[in-house]
């Protein structure tokens, strides 16, 4: 019988891993962290991470696919069956699953999981977060473009999207990294990642004694 909490391997998932490690000098400097990334719905977590990913030569995993194949379900039904707060502790538990495993890799989480204390803690000791922010406009129109969001099922989409950016950016921005996602290519935002983390692991290296 398959559930959420269940942890499969990455095989068992079935997510192929991207790209071979160690070639890009970002990989080298992650050690064994992740880059995670988190961010609201429609900020290009999952498209974005995996071009960042083949860029650095890492693994990529997406935690909705993850926890999909763990539970045998879609997001969607899991919400219709069981409720937000069954999906949010399988979510928390495959993250956490997915941090343990031997880094590093590109994670994208869903827009949810960085709200859960727990989470943040596990990614501070495991990851980098990097927070892909989006203004409304943006969001919307890409939203849009797929009517399966559990949260967006409602008359006012736009207003629950709002509501979610005031309850959430306050958290996002306590990520170790905030990166725009813009409407630009998303080789663009990749680059804006890749320097960011440059920068950041030389301010690293230089407060170093």
């Amino acid at each position: 019988m398959n559930n959420i909490s269940r942890f499969t391997s990455p095989e068992e998932a079935g997510e192929p891993e991207t790209g071979s490690r160690g070639g890009h000098p970002i990989s080298r400097q992650l050690g064994t962290r992740s880059i995670v990334l988190v961010g609201l719905m429609g900020a290009g977590k999952s498209t974005v991470g995996r071009r960042l990913s083949q860029t650095l030569g890492l693994p990529f995993r997406d935690a909705d696919h993850e926890i999909e194949a763990a539970a045998g379900m879609t997001i969607p039904d899991i919400f219709a069956t069981h409720g937000e707060d069954h999906f949010r502790d399988g979510e928390r538990r495959v993250i956490a699953r997915l941090l343990q495993e031997d880094g590093p890799m590109v994670l994208a989480t869903g827009g949810g999981a960085f709200m859960n204390e727990e989470t943040r803690a596990r990614i501070a000791e495991h990851g980098i977060s990097i927070w892909l922010r989006a203004d409304l406009d943006v969001l919307m129109r890409r939203v849009r473009k797929r009517a399966t969001r559990p949260l967006l099922q409602n008359p006012d989409p736009e207003g629950t999207m709002r509501q979610l950016m005031e309850a959430r950016y306050p958290v996002y921005a306590t990520a170790d990294l905030t990166v725009d996602s813009h409407e630009a290519p998303h080789d663009r935002v990749v680059a804006d990642i890749i320097e960011t983390l440059s920068g950041w692991f030389e301010q690293q290296g230089s407060a170093q004694p």
